[in-house]
């Protein structure tokens, strides 16, 4: 199984990538984790709209086929660590990719978000989209760590 995380906005400061990578490479190979980063699109004179629906085209461009596409969204359900285990668990034993998709500055397409499978949020503050990679890969690697028992994570 892989997990394809797919974050609009190219750059990152030299910190996020550097946690980023720390973490993505703790993975066993059982549970690979892949970042693909689509461009952000500028917004100019263009509406809202016509920005998240360029930056949309190119998530669907970005996302692997037959995957399970989990969307990060504010109104999206919360989840503890040990929920997210379950779920990590759950996707694993259901075998398909899973594709966990963070949107731009203006958010995701409202269309986009409707059809995911899935709507989660990582926290009730608005933070910042390199520290909601860093989030997101950390958190993903304790869910591993609780399913594996592994002594990352401490009860």
């Amino acid at each position: 199984m892989k997990l394809v995380i797919v974050a609009v906005g190219q750059r990152v400061p030299d910190w996020a990538q550097t946690a980023y990578d720390d973490y993505a490479k703790r993975f066993p190979p059982e549970l690979r984790v892949e970042l693909k980063t689509v461009k952000t699109e500028p917004r100019g004179s263009r509406t809202v709209d016509a920005v998240m629906a360029a930056e949309r085209d190119r998530i669907q461009a970005a996302l692997p086929k037959g995957c399970r596409v989990v969307v990060l969204d504010e109104r999206g359900t919360a989840l503890t660590t040990k929920a997210l285990a379950q779920q990590l668990q759950q996707w694993q034993l259901d075998g398909d990719d899973v594709a966990l998709v963070i949107g731009g500055p203006d958010g995701l397409d409202p269309g986009f978000r409707a059809q995911a499978h899935q709507r989660i949020r990582l926290s009730d503050l608005t933070l910042p989209h390199a520290m909601v990679r860093v989030l997101l890969i950390e958190q993903l690697y304790r869910a591993w760590s609780v399913n594996a028992k592994h002594p990352y994570h401490r009860e």
